[in-house]
């Protein structure tokens, strides 16, 4: 089985995107088409002669269109009767053929859940399953290619809680991880938002392999199961300095901190910020004595890398491509992967 470099990519960061990268890929998850007034809406035009020129440089890359994203909301109102299942997935594949899109990914953040402003209700679990079961027949009615069908879920067991992916995943190709923000703007205890394995300190079990493992026991197997890898950074402000900062009560929440652009420009080992590496969880940190920073890095991804390729799954992906205008993180994920096989 060949294993899946995955990256989301901003539709507007398409031009960013460089010939190795394109050729290092596998799919790209065109980011964001969403949902208004029942219907998937998205504007591609600006964007078709850059997707033409990275086919040219890997005519084996998919484009993947994904509907939705954080604070993203009308999936819980469409999702709710037949009719509204109907115009979304109509409205979804019409964006697909215009277009000659390879698939569709499904970013509802989150099914019964409503904190990032959207709607939301306890029937969300069945019907995100029913919507999925719409998708797929109207993807299937493209006779020309197999077109993709995927989801991008949460990283803990709130997601598989609320879902029933024993029964959606037999219309998915696979499934994305969101192995990242597993802590942050809605704690103000410091940790690895990204983190590989759990610390035996944290009083927090969230981890890539725990999300794993929730996922498989829910129900999905691991051929079909993707991790995630965040080209971005979470921080607190006003954390003691103690432990250097790690497992601290804060005086923020984990907030979104720069990318992996401005770390490396500015913040890992420098301008007093410190890199450290916790063995344990095999996660970097950076701290310089009142801010606390969780991110991933060139260290972290080989080791996410290796776990994926250890575990049998089915790949790994990452938020996103414009995070990381220096490409370090992608060469990394190319080599690592390439090295791995």
């Amino acid at each position: 089985m060949k294993q899946l470099l995955i990256g989301y990519v901003g539709i507007n960061d398409l031009d960013k995107v460089t010939k190795r990268d394109a050729q290092g890929l596998d799919v790209i998850n065109l980011a964001f088409a969403h949902v208004k007034n029942g219907e998937v809406v998205c504007e591609l035009e600006q964007s078709v002669s850059w997707m033409k020129q990275i086919k040219e440089w890997n005519q084996e890359l998919k484009f993947v269109l994904s509907i939705g994203g954080w604070g993203a909301g009308g999936f819980s109102e469409a999702a709710c009767s037949e009719e509204g299942r109907d115009r979304f997935a109509k409205t979804a594949v019409d964006i697909l053929e215009k277009y000659h899109l390879d698939g569709l990914d499904v970013d509802w953040e989150y099914p019964c859940i409503s904190i990032a402003g959207i709607g939301a209700l306890p029937e969300d679990k069945e019907n995100f399953t029913l919507l999925l079961a719409r998708l797929r027949k109207e993807l299937d009615r493209v006779t020309d290619r197999h077109c993709l069908l995927t989801i991008a879920g949460g990283g803990d067991r709130y997601y598989t809680r609320c879902t029933q992916l024993d029964q959606a995943v037999q219309y998915l190709d696979y499934v994305q991880l969101m192995s990242y923000d597993l802590r942050g703007g809605y704690t103000i205890t410091t940790g690895h938002h990204t983190n590989l394995y759990g610390n035996q300190a944290d009083y927090h079990e969230c981890s890539t392999q725990e999300g794993v493992k929730a996922y498989l026991e829910a129900g999905v197997p691991r051929e079909k199961l993707v991790i995630g890898a965040a080209f971005y950074s979470r921080m607190w402000s006003k954390v003691p300095d103690v432990n250097h900062g790690w497992m601290q009560m804060a005086k923020t929440t984990g907030g979104y901190g720069p990318d992996f652009t401005e770390l490396k420009e500015s913040y890992i080992n420098k301008n007093g910020f410190v890199r450290y590496w916790d063995e344990e969880a095999k996660a970097p940190y950076l701290y310089n004595g009142d801010v606390f920073i969780s991110y991933d890095d060139e260290e972290s991804i080989a080791e996410k890398v290796k776990f994926m390729k250890e575990q049998g799954l089915a790949g790994i992906m990452y938020w996103e491509y414009g995070c990381d205008l220096t490409h370090t993180l992608m060469d990394t994920l190319i080599q690592t992967m390439q090295k791995e096989q």
